[in-house]
């Protein structure tokens, strides 16, 4: 049985406020859809963003390591703090990264919205695993990968 589809904006608006990355490190603008078991969530690269003007000069790339970022900001952290005010947990905790298995698939650009996909793979003991998927607005995948996080108390 699938997990129930959130309707309710308040709470969408709720989980995003919730994260704790803010910019310039805040890589999710808006979730699409949101689940106990799933995540959908956008954002669109400026082309101003800090790390463009040194990963390549003259020719900009976002940089692996801001996908990761990026996929870990949605499908870990978000998917996670709904989980946590679903099931009535604590959200005065910070979600910490603790392992990824990334595979990069197609470059993403200067002004590009990426659409992120999160299947949850396990919730336990504070400890979240998701299958995530980055997408380019034409539908290429830019990345996938297993990616895992857990909630320490602030």
């Amino acid at each position: 049985m699938a997990a129930e589809l959130v309707t309710d904006p308040a709470i969408i608006e709720k989980v995003l406020q919730t994260v704790p990355q803010r910019p310039p490190f805040r890589y999710i603008d808006r979730i699409l859809e949101l689940s106990e078991d799933h995540i959908v969530g956008q954002y669109t690269y400026s082309k101003d963003e800090f790390f463009y003007p040194g990963h390549f000069p003259g020719h900009p790339v976002t940089p692996g390591v801001i996908l990761l970022e990026t996929m870990a900001q949605t499908g870990v952290v978000a998917l996670g703090i709904y989980n946590a005010i679903k099931n009535g947990g604590s959200l005065n905790q910070i979600s910490l990264f603790t392992d990824a298995e990334v595979e990069f698939a197609a470059m993403v650009l200067p002004g590009d919205t990426v659409t992120i996909k999160s299947q949850k793979i396990f919730l336990r003991r504070g400890k979240i695993r998701s299958k995530v998927d980055i997408y380019k607005q034409d539908g290429t995948l830019a990345a996938s990968g297993t990616l895992s996080g857990m909630g320490v108390a602030l």
